[in-house]
């Protein structure tokens, strides 16, 4: 028999030669998922002995993040913006870059004044997938009335799954919708907001299989070198933002002197673009 630290060791070894990157972080939380036990309570546990019908818990999830399937689907859920969402192939895994795209819009949502004659700001998510940035949004901003758009059914029953489990259904209102498409003509919000797909073919190629073998390619991949989605976006909310209105974007790296310069020259202004923690050129945002 073999104590729960020496499974975790050879654990963190057998991911290490796969290219886990944080082989030991991540056998931690495959083995206390197995076993339904926090990090800390495996701490704790160190030299206890495991059974063989403990070990039989383990072994399936560990060939699983062995192949590279990526630990959030393994795990069920992510822990995202002050939230536990659900998280499985239907959408993208919510990044840390994606959250620091909320809490920029968080930062700047006060300087967007609501329309005279109401209380509360109306807020857009384009794209959103598991429906992380619209939630946090409306975990942060109760008075906001936040709708989220996204073309893939798959998506968005995930993200009406996300808002039931974390409380927020009431708050967020979802839309199948090829970006604008089935917003009605009357719509206008203070806030639009998106992390669109905006990689290209061979990017999508060269990334970790997590990514490439796991994420929804619809999600991923942009035409006109990764520009596509953006381009759109950046036209249709031009009509739909009230003034002063704010849109965020989340961008590929390699693309932001073409957003700016679009953004520049159809009337856009305080136009900014903003790195990421690791130092890469990540989001655009611009005021009507």
């Amino acid at each position: 028999m073999l104590s729960l630290l020496e499974i975790i060791a050879k654990t963190t070894d057998f991911f290490a030669s796969k290219g886990v990157e944080s082989a030991r972080l991540n056998a931690e939380h495959v083995i206390g998922h197995a076993l339904g036990l926090k990090r800390m309570q495996l701490y704790l546990q160190f030299e206890r002995l495991l059974t063989d019908a403990e070990l039989d818990k383990i072994r399936p999830l560990v060939k699983r993040r062995a192949q590279r399937e990526p630990l959030q689907h393994i795990l069920g859920t992510v822990e995202w913006g002050g939230l536990t969402l659900k998280c499985d192939r239907r959408a993208l895994v919510p990044r840390p870059e994606t959250e620091e795209l909320l809490e920029m819009v968080l930062a700047r949502v006060n300087e967007v004044p609501s329309d005279a004659a109401k209380t509360e700001q109306r807020i857009l998510d384009l794209g959103t997938g598991t429906g992380a940035l619209a939630l946090g949004l409306a975990k942060a901003r109760p008075e906001a009335r936040v709708t989220a758009v996204d073309a893939s059914a798959e998506a968005l029953n995930l993200a009406r799954e996300n808002s039931q489990t974390t409380g927020l259904a009431e708050r967020v209102e979802f839309m199948l919708s090829d970006w604008f498409s089935a917003l009605p003509d009357t719509a206008r919000f203070e806030v639009i907001v998106s992390n669109p797909p905006y990689l290209t073919d061979d990017e999508v190629a060269a990334a970790e299989p997590e990514v490439r073998l796991h994420d929804p390619r619809a999600a991923l991949v942009a035409e006109d070198a990764g520009l596509a989605d953006l381009k759109t976006i950046i036209a249709g909310a031009a009509d739909l933002l009230l003034p002063n209105g704010l849109l965020a974007l989340e961008t590929g790296i390699a693309q932001h002197s073409t957003l700016v310069k679009i953004l520049e020259t159809t009337g856009w202004r305080a136009i900014e673009s903003r790195k990421d923690l690791s130092g890469r050129d990540r989001f655009v945002l611009a005021r009507r």
